[in-house]
């Protein structure tokens, strides 16, 4: 028997409806706010993701700083990756690891607005 059921993945970040709005794009769904520091996306398929204000937010360094290392990362399936890599470029996204080996790994590195790292992976 489980002890807990799957509830969100919370993102700090400087700018929660800037940030939300980023990953609806990315993702669809609809954003709902419960104050100014606190936007939740819930995505088509039940995943919810939440943005949480936080000042003194530090991005973290790809692929692993010394002082600040990556805590999460989200990966999100697509069927076609070039199309994908330019609509989230187009959207803020900054690349991180494209891929340089031909296709190989099956993922490419993002970091979205507020320089969480994500992967775009091939279906």
């Amino acid at each position: 028997m489980p002890v807990a059921t799957y509830s969100l993945v919370a993102l700090d970040c400087p700018d929660p409806p800037s940030l939300a709005a980023f990953y609806r794009a990315v993702l669809g769904g609809e954003i709902k706010q419960y104050n100014e520091d606190w936007y939740d996306l819930y995505a088509p398929g039940g995943a919810r993701i939440a943005f949480q204000r936080a000042a003194d937010h530090r991005p973290p360094e790809w692929p692993r700083g010394d002082s600040n290392s990556q805590q999460a990362h989200l990966d999100f399936d697509v069927t076609d990756i070039e199309h994908a890599q330019e609509q989230v470029l187009t959207l803020g996204a900054t690349p991180l690891d494209l891929d340089d080996r031909g296709g190989e790994r099956g993922f490419r590195v993002y970091a979205d607005p507020a320089g969480h790292p994500f992967c775009l992976c091939w279906e």
